[in-house]
This record gives structure tokens, sequence and C-alpha cells, in this order.
């Protein structure tokens, strides 16, 4: 059976430990340990609720384009119409947990996570004791108007792929079967 790894971390490894101006890249160090932990994982699940539901699905897309690990990105509202069942002690299940008009539901999406003994790892505007107590991980980001939050919320995932991509040895600049433009004939 092939591996489902991508080859050398080093061959792809990118040696930027800061930006141009010399400044390091916000929880850049968070998010390398957290590639470290969860490079070997076999699925991902994203959760999300409103506006952060496609923030989930793009989550979950972009760790399959370029780490080939599956995941699945789902409504958090939904998640005991299927996705909780696959959730045990080898599941990271990322949810997208801003402090907004959704909070408390989504707080008890985490317990539900926990209770099964799932790993959470959180994207938060807040770092506070409230998810703090449940996530096994929290990334706070920067807060903003809620139409605009969707935006904030994408990048730690975003990265999260990056480093576990780079992590698991794969060519993140030139994933395989996936093409550049889509034509139409």
């Amino acid at each position: 059976m092939r591996s489902r790894s991508c080859g050398s971390p080093r061959r792809f490894a990118r040696a930027s430990g800061s930006s141009e101006n010399g400044a390091r890249q916000p929880r850049r160090p968070q998010l390398e340990s957290l590639a470290r932990e969860y490079q070997t994982a076999r699925d991902f699940l994203f959760l999300g609720r409103g506006l952060h539901y496609p923030v989930a699905l793009e989550g979950a897309l972009k760790l399959k384009e370029i780490s080939y690990i599956h995941a699945e990105g789902y409504p958090a509202g939904e998640m005991k119409h299927g996705p909780i069942a696959l959730v045990d002690e080898k599941l990271p299940v990322v949810v997208l947990a801003p402090h907004d008009g959704w909070r408390e539901k989504t707080l008890s999406n985490l317990r539900e996570v926990k209770s099964r003994d799932g790993i959470a790892i959180v994207v938060a505007t807040r770092s506070d004791d409230a998810v703090s107590a449940i996530a096994d991980h929290v990334l706070v980001i920067p807060e903003t108007i809620p139409e605009l939050q969707p935006i904030l919320s994408v990048i730690p995932l975003q990265m999260l792929a990056y480093h576990v991509a780079l992590r698991r040895g794969c060519d993140v600049d030139q994933p395989r079967n996936l093409a550049k433009s889509v034509t139409v004939e």
C-alpha cells in the first residue's frame, strides 16, 4: 500500500522565519506546534456557524488540497446529524468560535466534542476561561465587525494547512492533481 505521506519534510520547507520588514509572523510558533502534533492525523473535522460555515469549508478544502489529509467542513448546528459519530481521541476538530450571537451554541458543540474525547482546536476572537476550559488549543484572532470576521478567521486555518503540509513534506506550491485554472469546453 502506498504511503499517504508526501515525502521528506525538508524537501519543500521554506526558510522564511520573518517577513520582509523583519517582524515575526503572529502565532507562527503556535501553528507550527499544532502542525507538528497533528501532521499524522488521518482526518480533520471543521465546524462553523452562520458566516463561519463557509470558512470551515475553506479550511477543510485547503487542508485536503495541500496536505492530502481527509478533512470535512460541516455546519456546527448539524454536527449531531452524522459527524458526531466520527469524533474520538484521534480526531482533531477545528471549531470557529467568534464572540458572537452563536457563542453558547458553539460552546455546546465544543462540549460534545470533548465528551467524546475529541481534540478541540478553537479559533476564537477572545481568550476567555469558557473556551480555554474546554479546548485543547485556542488560536486567538483579532475581532472585527461580523461581516468581515470570516476574512480574519480563515487565515489561521490556511496557515495550519500550510504548516501541516510542510511537515508532511508536501509541495505546497504545486499540489498534485490540482489544475491552476479550469477550462470549459
